[in-house]
């Protein structure tokens, strides 16, 4: 059944003439005439008597039970193409995956922007601290590092620098010598976290780990009642004035984030809308 001829059934239904049923659809008589024939081919019976004169037409019993399920397929047909409409227009749902510099910085105006742009988009946001992520089941995902088998784009560079309680250290850099044997408070060897600490180690240099934690604020709490210093990248750091934060010599590479998606894999409208909001914010950063 073509749902056009679905419509004009339920067009005469409505008039109760082939003219009116002609002029509300935007058809001519004949061509009402010639879809409500056609459908009643394909269904094996008439839909309509037809009395003759001014009297208008009514529904048989085909007809009836036909027009019952008919509605209810143009109904479906009308949703539909709704969603696609709303989907095309950046609506419908995103599901991202994150970790908490990104939680805490970038994602918060990018959804702000989202929903005022499209107040139906249903964003839906995963924390998990993971060595390598993965792009499957996901329209996006962030990471501090290259995701593997992956399209991608690099949203910034995030440097490294030393928190310590204030005047700990001179004002300025420090040396990346003066961290061996110190009380350090550090996240789990995970994710860009391993490279930093073989920096260390091929520097000769052996910091005296106290602490881990994957709670950006429970190392900046830590360092704040004086268990240690921290080395951070800038995007984890909330400091207040009674902490400093140095730059070190040598200055480690910074982390580098990423946000990356599955290879070959078709972007809805909202997941491009998220990059581009992403790119922004990050460059205001």
């Amino acid at each position: 059944m073509d749902l056009r001829h679905l419509a004009t059934l339920d067009a005469v239904a409505a008039e109760g003439t082939f003219g009116k049923a002609a002029d509300r659809l935007g058809y001519t008589q004949s061509a009402v005439s010639q879809q409500v024939a056609a459908l009643e081919k394909t269904v094996g019976g008439a839909v309509f008597d037809r009395p003759g004169g001014p009297k208008p037409v009514r529904l048989t019993p085909l007809g009836e039970v036909l027009l019952a399920h008919g509605r209810e397929l143009l109904a479906r047909a009308a949703a539909t193409e709704d969603a696609v409409e709303r989907f095309k227009a950046g609506e419908g749902r995103v599901d991202i995956g994150t970790f908490q510099s990104v939680t805490n910085v970038i994602l918060p105006t990018v959804v702000r922007q989202i929903l005022t742009e499209h107040p139906g988009a249903d964003i839906r946001l995963f924390e998990e601290e993971t060595d390598q992520p993965s792009a499957d089941g996901l329209d996006l995902v962030f990471f501090d590092g290259r995701v593997r088998d992956a399209e991608q784009v690099k949203i910034l560079d995030d440097p490294y620098v030393l928190v310590t309680r204030r005047g700990q250290f001179p004002d300025g850099p420090v040396p990346l010598r003066a961290l061996h044997g110190a009380a350090m408070v550090a996240q789990p060897p995970i994710c860009d976290q391993a490279r930093v600490e073989r920096v260390y180690a091929d520097a000769g240099v052996a910091p005296l780990i106290v602490f881990r934690t994957a709670d950006n604020r429970g190392v900046i709490s830590m360092v704040r009642a004086g268990m240690g210093v921290a080395v951070m990248p800038r995007l984890a750091l909330d400091v207040e004035d009674d902490l400093s934060t140095h730059e070190l010599e040598p200055a480690l590479a910074p982390r580098e984030i990423y946000l990356a998606w599955q290879a070959n894999r078709t972007l809805s409208p909202l997941a491009t809308r998220v990059i581009e909001l992403t790119k922004q914010t990050a460059a205001e950063l």
